[in-house]
C-alpha cells in the first residue's frame, strides 16, 4: 500500500503544472519581418482563331453521279463510267469550292506566380525587470507582450541556494525538553 501511495505520489508531482508566475514585459519597439511570398493565380487570355471547315463532299458526291451518267451514255461499258465517275468527282469538288473561314473565340488559361509583400513575423524588443529582451513573434503584441515565468533548478552541484526564510519569532511549538504547560 505504501508503495502504490509513493507511485501516485510520484505521478501526481510529474504531472502537476510547475510554479508559475504571469508577468507582463512593456514592449518598446515591434518591427514586422517582409518576404515576397509566390502567389499563384489563373490567368486567361481570349484569342480570335479563324479555322478551315471541311468541304462537305456533296460537289465531288453529285459529279461523280452526272460524270457516271454521261460517260456510261457516251462509251456503253463500265470503263467509260468509271472514267466519267472519276472526272465528275473532279469537277464537282472545284464547283463546290471551299466553305468560308470560321472565326472562333478561343481562351486560352495557365497558372502564374505572382509576388506579394507579406508580414510573417515581428522582431519585438521589449523591457522586463530593467533589462531588455528581443524575441520573435508571429503576430504584433500590441504595447505589451504578457511573460510566463518559470523557476529553474540549476544542475549545478556546486550551486549555493539560499537559505529559506526564517521562521516566525512567535512558534506555538514549544522547545524540545520542555514540560507540558497548563494554563
Amino acid at each position: 500500500m505504501k508503495k502504490l501511495l509513493s507511485v501516485i505520489g510520484m505521478l501526481a508531482a510529474f504531472y502537476l503544472p510547475q510554479s508559475q508566475a504571469q508577468e507582463v514585459g512593456r514592449v518598446i519597439s515591434s518591427i514586422p519581418i517582409i518576404q515576397q511570398v509566390a502567389v499563384p493565380r489563373q490567368v486567361c487570355t481570349q484569342q480570335q482563331v479563324t479555322t478551315q471547315p471541311p468541304k462537305s463532299g456533296a460537289g465531288a458526291l453529285m459529279g461523280a453521279i452526272a460524270g457516271g451518267t454521261v460517260g456510261h451514255a457516251i462509251g456503253r461499258d463500265g470503263l467509260g463510267t468509271a472514267i466519267g465517275m472519276f472526272g465528275g468527282a473532279i469537277l464537282g469538288d472545284k464547283i463546290e469550292g471551299a466553305p468560308p473561314p470560321e472565326v472562333k473565340n478561343v481562351q486560352t488559361c495557365s497558372t502564374q506566380n505572382f509576388y506579394e509583400s507579406r508580414t510573417v513575423a515581428y522582431n519585438v524588443t521589449y523591457e522586463y525587470a530593467g533589462k531588455q529582451y528581443i524575441v520573435q513573434m508571429p503576430q504584433d503584441p500590441g504595447p505589451s507582450v504578457r511573460l510566463q515565468i518559470t523557476p529553474v533548478v540549476s544542475s549545478n552541484p556546486n550551486y549555493n541556494y539560499p537559505p529559506p526564510p526564517p521562521l516566525p519569532a512567535a512558534s506555538a511549538v514549544p522547545p524540545p525538553g520542555s514540560a507540558p504547560q497548563s494554563w
